[in-house]
């Protein structure tokens, strides 16, 4: 059998508790695991396994594997299996095409606020990012981190549900974006992507800054080829 143990994000920033039902925390862990690849693609869940592992009945496990089978992670099979899918490169174009458009309205209205607190916030990220890839070498926390940077500057732009949408469609180029970090010099890339942001949004250059998040977030979609021969198995 199969253990799938609780797992606890490393505290990065004062976020506060949500109490959600017993459903949604599951579904949301197992998701995490999912865009972690600790539970990868073709991999086939077991209710029982699910309910006697996380010490839950059998219908919080049904309400969750349906939450991500909507989110397309899952695919389940009535009455005989429910499988973890592989990454459809349909989907990740499509969310990051939605991604792409909002986040570039989003640097437009922090870009008219230079003394705006959110980007002094960001640059603490930034310096967070850095310690966790260059000295604790923690690759986790330096996704959850960059996760974080992006979600700061939609909730400074007053448009944190866009961000919440962008997330519950984002499980597929999530998946892509860790197989990408994988990549030696990408965590790299990505502090230097996060660092010019700030810089252009601290100077008020409109232009300049959706050029960066333009850069920024087209990185693993231009090497999408490349990932599928080095993991063929996740598509």
């Amino acid at each position: 059998m199969t253990t799938l143990p609780h797992r606890e994000a490393a505290p990065v920033a004062n976020i506060p508790i949500r109490r959600t039902s017993t459903s949604h925390q599951l579904y949301e862990q197992l998701r995490e695991r999912i865009i972690a690849l600790e539970l990868p693609p073709a991999l086939q869940l077991s209710r029982n396994e699910l309910a006697e592992a996380y010490g839950v009945s059998q219908t919080p496990v049904r309400d969750a594997l349906q939450m991500l089978e909507k989110e397309g992670l899952v695919v389940v099979y009535p009455q005989s299996k429910t499988e973890v899918t592989r990454i459809d490169l349909r989907h990740a174009r499509e969310t990051q095409f939605l991604r792409m458009s909002l986040e570039l309205e989003v640097v437009r209205t922090l870009s008219t606020e230079p003394a705006h607190p959110a980007i002094d916030q960001a640059a603490r990220l930034v310096q967070l990012q850095e310690t966790a890839v260059n000295i604790d070498e923690d690759l986790e926390r330096f996704a959850l981190l960059d996760r974080q940077f992006h979600r700061l500057m939609f909730e400074a732009a007053g448009v944190p549900d866009l961000w919440s949408l962008i997330q519950s469609r984002s499980g597929h180029i999530d998946r892509l974006r860790k197989l990408n970090l994988m990549d030696p010099g990408k965590a790299a890339t990505i502090l230097a992507a996060h660092r010019e942001i700030v810089t252009h949004l601290q100077a008020q250059e409109l232009s300049s800054a959706q050029e960066a998040v333009r850069r920024h977030l087209s990185g693993t979609l231009a090497k999408v080829d490349e990932i599928q021969r080095a993991h063929p198995q996740f598509f």
